[in-house]
């Protein structure tokens, strides 16, 4: 899949944080697309594939936010819908089917909160997902590139290792959403976010995350030094899980989110 690269002008640029598919385009190779929930459509705000990591074949699996006005409309402002979640599931069962590891890549500010979301299951289609994820008998390795925002987030990273690049967020609620809640007054999404703690750094200390990753000042410009660096930290937690009974593994898995 190429990466856009020149915008016309009524569709300008608004976002350039990298996003999970420029990750994946720099770490895996021969990356194959699937489409579809097999029950009502196809939520590409959710993208699923299988790819090569070196010669490791990996499910693949990532919430997109889009760049520009236009794919920011197609990605529903980075909050995916239940046919997305059921697309990721189906994706994941089937690494369980033929034992490959899931790597995920976590951006997303929240569910769609849509009436046509709710119409279609949303909330089921969350639970199930943090369900099966708990007993999927393959490593799960989830990275949070950016946003990550409730149980749209956490619906893609019931994982036995969960990095978060240096910038990244994960919590409960946005800052804007939360500060309209307690106060009604969204501009004091900074006081909230303080108040969460939402960050890598807070999240690393409480024993949620496993691994920070720096980024780089100019990383919008340049984001490959972040993805060599992911791609290492992905093939070192591979090899640690490589000879463990799985019965260890998801025993770990379960403790790990017990904890929380």
């Amino acid at each position: 899949m190429e990466k856009i690269v020149e915008q016309p002008l009524d569709n300008p640029i608004i976002f350039t944080r990298p996003n999970a598919l420029d990750y994946i385009n720099l770490i895996f190779s021969n990356f194959i697309e699937m489409h579809g929930d097999r029950f009502f459509g196809d939520d590409e705000s959710i993208l699923t594939g299988i790819g090569m990591l070196n010669n490791i074949p990996v499910t693949i699996i990532g919430q997109m936010r889009g760049k520009t006005i236009r794919d920011d409309a197609i990605y529903h402002h980075s909050m995916n819908c239940p046919e997305g979640y059921r697309k990721a599931l189906r994706a994941m069962k089937q690494a369980e089917k033929f034992n490959r590891p899931i790597i995920t890549f976590v951006d997303t500010i929240g569910a769609f909160p849509g009436d046509s979301a709710e119409e279609r299951g949303q909330n089921s289609a969350i639970a199930n997902n943090l369900m099966e994820m708990m007993y999927l008998k393959v490593p799960i390795i989830s990275i949070f590139i950016g946003s990550g925002g409730s149980g749209g987030a956490l619906a893609i990273s019931v994982a036995d290792e969960m990095i978060m690049l240096e910038n990244s967020t994960f919590g409960v609620i946005s800052p804007k959403a939360c500060a309209n809640i307690l106060w009604k007054d969204s501009s004091r999404e900074k006081e909230a976010a303080a108040l969460l703690k939402n960050t890598a750094h807070n999240l690393m200390e409480y024993g949620i995350i496993d691994n920070i990753i720096k980024e780089p000042q100019n990383m919008n410009e340049n984001p490959k030094s972040v993805a060599q660096n992911i791609k290492k930290l992905i093939l070192e937690k591979l090899n640690k899980y490589k000879n463990m009974p799985v019965s260890e593994m998801l025993n770990r898995r379960y403790e790990k989110f017990r904890k929380f």
